[in-house]
């Protein structure tokens, strides 16, 4: 009985500390003004993403069922006038964030799972594994990731998941070599040491002691990682490499300058998407310097 007892009230004892943790990284989290500025803007962002069928029924879009005038500037019933085609730019502007923000979250998870497996495999394993890793690695920090990211939007079809993989494909080396410093100072600890003498393998000791101890150094660099990744779902988009019948922010901007909009001083169609992209990265970089500053205990003392 007590022996049973033993492995749960260790597993207990354990998830009680990481409970304990993240309260105190969220207590010190919450005393810093710009992170909560930014995650409270960030998450009423997201919340009307989330509603943008609500807000603005997809019908209000079609361009078959329009009848407001053409690059109108703001008006009663839209506050950020019209497109070429007659469509609200707020309108379009939320539906944007759906897209904008689907890709930024999800190529940065792709990055994430990529980045941190490689990290971690490059700093655990030694000899030709870890020079092959590392080679690898660095062959992804030499490429722009922007200019692969445009070859690999090009030559698979167009759409809002190649996106997706091509800029999570592309941006996951920084990640790697972060993790992999993290690794090997982990795996230099005398508990690391002792559960190797007691015959603990590859994968008990990657997924039990390393990945716990390197999620809070992923978790505040993936912050950051989300604003480059609208950023470049945006780039990509301008270049006319998104799904054309999405609507981003990216490809506002795109129509914007194909129509003429940016050159004839149509600014209510082209400061809008430019600034929501600013202001999301803007948001992502402050939570994510908020979090690098409590996770860090150098950066905390400075």
């Amino acid at each position: 009985m007590s022996v049973d007892a033993r492995p749960t009230s260790g597993r207990q004892a354990v998830a009680a500390r990481r409970r304990a943790a993240a309260l105190h990284v969220w207590q010190e989290f919450v005393r810093t003004r710009s992170g909560v500025v930014g995650l409270v803007l960030l998450a009423v962002i997201i919340v009307i993403a989330i509603l943008a069928p609500v807000l603005v029924p997809a019908e209000s879009l079609d361009v078959t069922q329009i009848t407001a005038p053409t690059n109108h500037p703001p008006m009663p019933g839209y506050p950020l006038g019209t497109d070429p085609q007659g469509r609200s730019v707020l309108g379009m502007l939320i539906w944007g964030a759906r897209v904008s923000l689907l890709v930024g979250f999800a190529a940065t998870a792709v990055s994430m799972v990529i980045g941190t497996t490689t990290g971690m495999a490059a700093g655990h394993f030694t000899g030709t594994s870890r020079a092959v890793i590392m080679r690898v690695i660095d062959f992804f920090l030499v490429i722009p990731g922007l200019v692969l990211a445009i070859v690999l939007s090009s030559v698979l079809s167009r759409g809002v998941w190649t996106i997706i993989i091509a800029i999570g494909v592309t941006s996951w080396a920084g990640t790697a070599r972060v993790v992999r410093a993290q690794t090997l100072t982990i795996e230099s600890r005398p508990y690391i040491e002792r559960a190797r003498a007691l015959g603990a393998g590859d994968r008990h000791l990657l997924g039990r002691h390393v990945l716990p101890a390197v999620l809070p150094l992923v978790l505040a660099n993936t912050t950051l990682t989300v604003g480059s990744a609208v950023i470049a779902e945006s780039t990509l988009s301008f270049l006319g490499l998104g799904d054309p019948t999405q609507i981003s922010w990216g490809s506002m901007l795109k129509t914007a300058l194909d129509t003429g909009a940016a050159t004839a001083g149509y600014w209510w169609y082209v400061l809008p998407p430019g600034l929501a992209i600013v202001v999301v990265v803007l948001c992502f970089t402050l939570v994510g310097r908020a979090l690098e500053s409590v996770l860090n205990p150098t950066l905390r003392r400075r």
